[in-house]
Order: structure tokens, then C-alpha cells, then sequence
């Protein structure tokens, strides 16, 4: 699982020109599923989230939590984070979980960072969707986390 995570003043998701998800302060995360991916990165990936510290204290350095500065998550799937620019001119998405798998495993995330107390909106699986964000700092970064052996 690959998400690219971004600290934002602000995020919404919107399809065919609804709103679907919509938060103030927080994190956005960009989530693809890779194949092997299964219900542990889901877990793995919430449990990181949930302790990221990327929120700056009164001495300006991220020390803070999303819980600590009352923040929420936007979680929006991606599966192009999953393909592959390595060779040619168009990308190559052969490493990207099966929509049947993928789905699930954003839904487990989200549900997930849920149970540990957090706000959560989503973006709509399969749509094509327009992401807008004011990204804080800005403060961007990435997080791969290989599927577990076995």
C-alpha cells in the first residue's frame, strides 16, 4: 500500500459536482492498493496515520498529532500510486490491486481511523473525482508500506 499524505487547512472531494467528503484541518490520504495488499496494511496504515505527528506545537515543530489539533482525515483512493513510470511513455498499472480488493481495503482504512476516535470523510471508490486542498506548509509525504509476508 502506497499513500501520499498531505497536511491541509482544508479538503473536499467532489463527484459530477457534488461534494462527497469535506474537511478543515487534517490530512488528506491518497491511498493505493497494491496487489498482496490485504485487510493487515489496512490496519498498519490507520495505526500509522492515527500517531503521525505532523502538526506543529507551540514551539512550531511537528510534534502534534491529528486527535491533539481537534484534525480529521480525508481518505481518497488512488490507483495510479500504484503504477509504475519506470519504462516508456505510459504508466503501467499491472501492480494496482483489482478493484474488488482495492475497495474494500480503503473502506477498511477509513473504518479503521474511525474506530480510533477520528473524523473521517471519503472520496467515492471508482469515480472520477476532482481533489481540491489547501496543503499546510506545505507538508507532503509519502508512505509505503510493503505487503506482510505470508
Amino acid at each position: 500500500m502506497r499513500l501520499v499524505l498531505q497536511r491541509v487547512a482544508s479538503a473536499a472531494v467532489t463527484v459530477d459536482g457534488e461534494t462527497v467528503g469535506r474537511i478543515g484541518r487534517g490530512i488528506l490520504a491518497l491511498v493505493g492498493c497494491q496487489r498482496g495488499d490485504g485487510p493487515a496494511e489496512a490496519e498498519r496504515a490507520a495505526e500509522r496515520l492515527a500517531a503521525l505527528r505532523i502538526f506543529e506545537d507551540a514551539d512550531g515543530r511537528m510534534n502534534l498529532d491529528a486527535a491533539a489539533v481537534g484534525g480529521a482525515f480525508l481518505v481518497v483512493s488512488q490507483f495510479t500510486l500504484a503504477a509504475s513510470l519506470e519504462r516508456g511513455r505510459r504508466p503501467a498499472v499491472d501492480r494496482a490491486a483489482p478493484p474488488e480488493v482495492a475497495a474494500p481495503l480503503v473502506e477498511a482504512l477509513a473504518e479503521a481511523l474511525r474506530t480510533r476516535g477520528h473524523a473521517v470523510a471519503t472520496g467515492r471508490f471508482g469515480a472520477h473525482m476532482r481533489v481540491e486542498l489547501v496543503n499546510d506548509g506545505p507538508v507532503t509525504f509519502v508512505l509505503d508500506l510493503p505487503a506482510a509476508a505470508g
